[in-house]
């Protein structure tokens, strides 16, 4: 007599423990079976301390591999009541997503940033076909978002990758995203003055790593997780050699006499990153945001930042007559029209000087030719 044989248990994710099989079942640990109203097996995953799960692809599939995953990381939400949602579903376009080169090949911080938009719109529409989602259905939802543009503006982001994947993968024939509208664009943090960095400067002398922070920010226009982890290794002949996080692109700028000298202002230690905790460990990216937003309060600045930090240095530079590709080769940005937006508040009144000044050298010049 023939026994039955068990399904093959999936086999495990390179890298984890996810789909090691426990001794009572073939399915992963933490995942059971059970049987909705029509009698349909459906599987689960609960386990104390995460967010419990129900699984819309079948076990021995990527699909199953890649939502559970997700669940044992924590940044996945359950799925709205028990029976999940229908093949050819927004949950699972996400899921397809979360599986594709352009996902696994984009920055961790972008990764956070983007699953956390596309979770919270797929706990409210993941049983959606995405066939079905029209332009003026999106539209509705980014309206919805008035009173948090930048918010909108990036779901709007987000929903075009999404909805570009459902083209390719055959779920529908155009991207509804697209034709959605766009709120106009915030000032976004504040760009800061000179006039703030000195009160800043006057409020943490030399010596404070308070002031360290300062001068490396606007020293490397780099975002605040590279400058939690910039390593004095990173200083080589007088040179910060940076590798931006977004994009991966790496800068080369040299150490001003301001960052140099605050540098040597701290006492010598044998720490391995510049900006460290009272413990002498590296803070982590929301961490030294909170960090700096503390030290601006202190300084009586309580609408400057962190990144207001890399704008202002931005600004410098197109007031300096810093070309668009010079600025990006010194901020890492990628295209010529963000380096623009950063830039956008650059000294106009300096500018129209330095412009009506070669205004008035020209007609000096046609004067001495005519005479």
């Amino acid at each position: 007599m023939h026994q039955r044989q068990r399904p093959k248990p999936a086999p495990a994710i390179h890298g984890t423990k996810c789909l090691q099989m426990t001794k009572k079942s073939w399915l992963p640990a933490g995942v059971t079976e059970y049987r909705d109203r029509h009698g349909k097996a459906r599987y689960r995953f609960r386990k104390t301390g995460y967010t419990p799960h129900h699984f819309v692809a079948q076990p021995g599939t990527e699909e199953f591999r890649q939502e559970y995953a997700l669940a044992l990381t924590g940044r996945i939400e359950s799925v709205s009541g028990p029976t999940p949602a229908p093949k050819g579903s927004i949950h699972e376009l996400c899921i397809r997503y979360y599986n594709t080169p352009t996902w696994k090949g984009t920055a961790d911080s972008t990764k956070t940033t983007y699953r956390s938009i596309i979770e919270r719109f797929r706990a409210k529409h993941g049983n959606k076909p995405v066939a079905a989602v029209t332009t003026a259905h999106l539209d509705a939802i980014l309206a919805g978002m008035a009173e948090t543009p930048a918010a909108a503006n990036n779901l709007r982001k987000v929903l075009k990758r999404l909805f570009r994947l459902a083209v390719k993968a055959g779920m529908r024939s155009d991207n509804p995203a697209t034709e959605t509208d766009k709120f106009k664009g915030g000032a976004g943090f504040h760009t800061w003055t000179e006039e703030e960095i000195e009160q800043y400067r006057a409020h943490h002398p030399y010596g404070t790593t308070a002031r360290l922070a300062l001068e490396l920010l606007l020293n490397t226009a780099a975002r605040r997780c590279n400058v939690a982890r910039l390593k004095r290794t990173d200083m080589q002949n007088g040179k910060f050699h940076i590798q931006h996080v977004k994009d991966n692109d790496p800068t080369i700028v040299p150490v001003f006499d301001e960052t140099r000298r605050a540098i040597e202002s701290l006492p010598v230690v044998s720490l391995e990153y510049f900006i460290t905790t009272q413990f002498g460990k590296p803070f982590t990216a929301p961490g030294f945001g909170n960090k700096m937003r503390e030290w601006c309060d202190d300084a009586g600045l309580p609408h400057c930042s962190a990144h207001g930090l890399r704008k202002a240095t931005s600004r410098r530079l197109a007031e300096s007559g810093s070309t668009d590709a010079q600025g990006r080769s010194f901020t890492g940005q990628k295209k010529n029209q963000t380096f623009a937006y950063y830039a956008a508040k650059a000294n106009r009144e300096r500018l129209a000087e330095d412009a009506l000044a070669n205004l008035e050298s020209r007609k000096l010049a046609n004067r001495k030719k005519s005479t």
